[in-house]
Formats: C-alpha cells, sequence, structure tokens
C-alpha cells in the first residue's frame, strides 16, 4: 500500500486547482498588463482571484498581493513592518523560538542591522501564552511576528488574542499562516491581523504561489524590483494560471473545512492514541489544540531520519519535521523549543493527513510504524552488544 502523509510539506493538487488553470495555460495566457482584449482576460481573472483570496480569510482585495509562497510573504511582511519602525525610531520585533525560517532568519538580518529581536520561549504544550507578548511589548515595538499553527508539531496559536493586545497597543501583527489556511476558519479584521502570509501548495493548490495580505493602509516595502505589477507592491509579471489554481483550491478548502477537520481529527485522535502505547513514545504539542490532521511523536531510542526510510520501503511518506529543514544535521528547533533533548527531537514522526486519506491508510500506519520501531531498536541493541 502507498500511503501519502506529509501533507504538511506539500499536497497533491485538487481537480478543482487544475481545472482552474488549463484555460489560462492555453487559451488566456495574455499579460495582464497589456491593455489588448487578451491581456485583460488575464488581468479581469487577477481581479477575481484577489476577490475570493479576501473574501476567505475576511480582508479587503487592496490587502492582497501575490507572491511567490509563504517564505516571500514572511520576508516581505517583516521587512515592510520594520521600515515602518525603522522611520518612526521603533526598531524592536517580538517573535518565537518555534517560528518558520523564513520568519527567524528575516529577523536575524534585522539583529545585524540594529534591531533588538525578542524570541519569546516555547511552553512544553507548543501554544504561547498571550500574557507572554503583552509583557513582552514596549514603547519600541514595532512588530509581533507569531505563526498561527506550528508547521511541524500543529500546535494552533491565540492569533485573536495575540491581535487584540497589539492593536490596542499600536503595534503591528503578522502571522504566518501558512500551515491554517485551508485548514482553520481566518478571518484578519476580527482576528486584528495586520500581515498574514499563506502558500496555495499546502492547501491542494500549486507550488510556487501565494499571497501577502496586509492592511490596505499599510505601506509595503519592495523586496522585488522592477514594474509595477501589483499595484507596485511586487515586481514581475503574475504568473496568472498557479494564481487561478490557488484562488480555485481555496474556495474548496474553505468551503469544506468543517467536514475534513472533523474526519481528521477522528483519523489524528486514533493514531495518537495507539502509537503512544509504544513503550518511550511521547507526544510533541497538545493533543487538543493543534491541526485537525498533525500528529509528532518522539520514540525513544531510535534516529527519525532511519525511522524514516523503513517507512518509505513500506511505501509510507511521512516526515521527521519540517521539510525547509530536511537533510540538516541539526536536532528539531521546533522541538528543542519545547524542551525535548536532542535524542527525542532527532527521534520525532510528523504525520500530517488530508482529506484523500482513508481509514484503511490510518490501519496500515498503525500496523506498520510500531513494527518499524521494534524492528530499529532491536537493531540498535544488537550494535550495543558488540
Amino acid at each position: 500500500m502507498k500511503v501519502y502523509a506529509d501533507n504538511a510539506a506539500t499536497t497533491q493538487m485538487s481537480q478543482a486547482a487544475v481545472d482552474a488553470m488549463l484555460p489560462y495555460m492555453r487559451c488566456y495566457y495574455g499579460n495582464p498588463s497589456g491593455i489588448y482584449s487578451l491581456g485583460q482576460e488575464s488581468a479581469s481573472a487577477l481581479y477575481k482571484a484577489r476577490e475570493v483570496m479576501a473574501k476567505r480569510i475576511g480582508g479587503d482585495a487592496r490587502g492582497i498581493t501575490f507572491t511567490s509562497g509563504g517564505s516571500e510573504s514572511d520576508n516581505q511582511a517583516i521587512i515592510s513592518a520594520a521600515e515602518i519602525g525603522r522611520h518612526e525610531n521603533k526598531k524592536h520585533i517580538i517573535s518565537t523560538e518555534f517560528e518558520h525560517p523564513a520568519v527567524l532568519k528575516s529577523l536575524k538580518k534585522l539583529e545585524k542591522q540594529g534591531f533588538k529581536i525578542t524570541l519569546l520561549h516555547v511552553p512544553e504544550n507548543g501554544i504561547i501564552n498571550p500574557e507572554q507578548v503583552l509583557t513582552a511589548i514596549t514603547n519600541e515595538t514595532c512588530l509581533v511576528s507569531i505563526m498561527y499553527a506550528n508547521n511541524e508539531i500543529g500546535t494552533i496559536q491565540p492569533v485573536r488574542q495575540i491581535g487584540e493586545i497589539c492593536r490596542k497597543k499600536k503595534v503591528f501583527f503578522h502571522t504566518d499562516a501558512v500551515q491554517a489556511a485551508g485548514h482553520l476558519h481566518i478571518d484578519v479584521q476580527k482576528q486584528n491581523i495586520d500581515f498574514l502570509s499563506l502558500s496555495a501548495h499546502k492547501f491542494m493548490g500549486p507550488k510556487g504561489v501565494g499571497i501577502l495580505y496586509s492592511h490596505p493602509k499599510i505601506e509595503l516595502t519592495n523586496i522585488i524590483e522592477g514594474g509595477k505589477q501589483e499595484r507596485g507592491n511586487r515586481a514581475g509579471t503574475e504568473n496568472v494560471p498557479a494564481i487561478m489554481g490557488m484562488a480555485a483550491a481555496f474556495e474548496e478548502s474553505c468551503r469544506g473545512i468543517d467536514e475534513v477537520s472533523a474526519k481528521l481529527s477522528s483519523y489524528r485522535d486514533r493514531l495518537i492514541s495507539e502509537l503512544l502505547k509504544i513503550p518511550g513514545s511521547v507526544l510533541n504539542g497538545d493533543q487538543v489544540n493543534r491541526l485537525s490532521g498533525n500528529v509528532n511523536i518522539s520514540f525513544d531510542g531510535i534516529e527519525g531520519e532511519t525511522l524514516l526510510l523503513l517507512l518509505d520501503k513500506e511505501g509510507i511518506c511521512a516526515s521527521s519535521g519540517s521539510a525547509c529543514e530536511s537533510g540538516s544535521l541539526e536536532p528539531s528547533h521546533v522541538l528543542m523549543s519545547i524542551g525535548r533533548t536532542t535524542e527525542a527531537a532527532s527521534s520525532s514522526l510528523r504525520l500530517s493527513l488530508n482529506e484523500l486519506n482513508t481509514e484503511k491508510e490510518i490501519d496500515y500506519i498503525l500496523k506498520i510504524v510500531p513494527e518499524a520501531v521494534s524492528h530499529l531498536r532491536r537493531k540498535y541493541s544488537d550494535r550495543r552488544m558488540y
């Protein structure tokens, strides 16, 4: 049996996304900046896609900037807020220890430019307390950047409460919603979100496209210079087919959030319950307040990468953490941030599900994973005897 359980890394494209893309590859291929009718067909499509994306996050279409994905959106949001802060002599930014590298590495660059960066400690359950944010804010704070849901352990952050604090303190709030978009209900106005990043390939859209939502009154700082596309916020001819695929996939995902979440939550809870019966196993992150398709468990006495290779031989695609960190010899910074030892952080298994997964696949995972863990432990035990 083949089981794909790495949907936090990327997803299979939906038929709706493929169908939405094809006409703009073959028929309506004009440059949306062109004034002739073929170009205006593409421009009209962009307008409609912008409206769809804005509606589904409760925002203003004027705040949607099409980008290449979550990493670019994170970079532009952070740099834009920092530039505004620099002009107002506010050079303090608050984030967390377990953010995506796109956020953490952007902050490191700003630190070299004289910004003070505060990374909040992450409790063992993987959920930031809003009081931590309130306590950390000073008169010099220009931005708080905290992800909506963690990409490795799936824990969902109290975004609305954090947004309320930031709005009261007149501090910009950015959330990396790459893992949340299409899986959780988002409303940037009700949740007081000034900047939001998402990426299409996490909700069955195409790779290489995403959005940065910013409050329409915020002036963005360009990180790609050139033409005047995207209202001057992002140079380069828009990838119309990918944008149309993203809008179709997002619309479909958002319509089915509640139904899919109920199905996946039952799969998730069953996986967690059964896998924790394996001796020496520990769940990473809160058991309840996590994405419906996320399971992350560490198994004492094994190496995560070796487990993945063994699972792959049995047809199961999974991961030990973020795809962006794949190949790194360092243990997961996310698991280290919640207090796991180096050994525990290096022995984790992340299973991330979506609506295409089935009950039979869950049965298969629950058969193969315990066998694989036992096999590896025996193998390591035999090695220690010599």
